[in-house]
């Protein structure tokens, strides 16, 4: 089973804010024994957002969507999903109640009666319409609900409702997956050694062994640091120590320097 996820803003793009949803998405996988996939960042464009889902929707990847789906006027994420799968929006009778609740919730801390019936409260009603079908997720922070349909799980923008509502998610919905397949990684720092040299040896070892990957990150090195490639396995474990072993000798024949990591 494979996950991807989807971050939804222009304030992404534009460099307003820095996206903290890849790394803690990654951890919260890893924290489970699962890794993510892949992930892509849209704009608030409904064209753009609509054909990315559309795309996905068509696969069989679990995917986690964070922004976008509140009720100003950039928030396009739930017509989108619903435009994707071509359903209608349509207004949740749980989500209307939460949001309704949280509508009474907000007016008592001000110290008044909840008007619902008044236009803006009837339009944050707006943010319990999903694409029909959806079931919803919920909110620690503030009980306004996302949503799931077809292995696809909506959440907020802000990192502290959307965090706790994926690992709601795959605690209560992907559970059995954890932690079923084994997997180790190794690696070492090669020094002073072209790339080009080493890829004959990369090629090689995954060829030997089908359940690992081989993977090189090169730096050129700094004022504290020689030129050198982050050199490693990951993978099936059994495979991953004996194509790491295989390296090591490979680089002894050579005569590479290399530190272990």
């Amino acid at each position: 089973m494979a996950f991807g996820l989807i971050i939804v803003g222009d304030e992404i793009l534009s460099g307003k804010r820095s996206d903290k949803h890849l790394p803690k998405v990654i951890e919260l996988l890893g924290e489970r024994g699962l890794q993510l996939a892949w992930a892509e960042i849209v704009g608030d464009d409904p064209a753009r957002i609509t054909a990315l889902l559309r795309r996905t929707l068509a696969g069989p990847d679990v995917v986690f969507s964070c922004g976008g789906i509140g009720a100003t006027p950039d928030d396009h994420t739930r017509q989108c999903a619903a435009a994707a799968l071509g359903v209608p929006l349509a207004l949740h009778a749980e989500g209307k109640l939460l949001v309704q609740e949280r509508i009474r919730e907000t007016a008592r801390e001000a110290g008044r009666e909840a008007d619902l019936e008044s236009p803006d409260n009837l339009h944050r009603l707006k943010m319990a319409e999903f694409p029909a079908g959806s079931s919803l997720i919920p909110n620690p922070y503030n009980r306004i609900p996302g949503f799931t349909i077809a292995q696809h799980h909506f959440v907020p923008g802000f990192p502290v409702m959307a965090w706790p509502m994926i690992a709601w998610v795959l605690d209560n919905l992907y559970a059995d997956q954890f932690h079923r397949e084994a997997r180790a990684e190794r690696a070492m720092l090669v020094y002073e050694q072209p790339e080009s040299l080493l890829t004959p040896l990369m090629e090689a070892l995954e060829a030997r062994h089908a359940g690992i990957r081989v993977f090189s990150l090169p730096s050129v090195g700094d004022a504290q640091t020689r030129r050198h490639i982050e050199l490693g396995v990951k993978g099936e474990p059994e495979q991953v120590t004996a194509a790491f072993a295989e390296m090591r000798a490979e680089l002894d024949r050579m005569e590479a320097e290399y530190e272990l990591m």
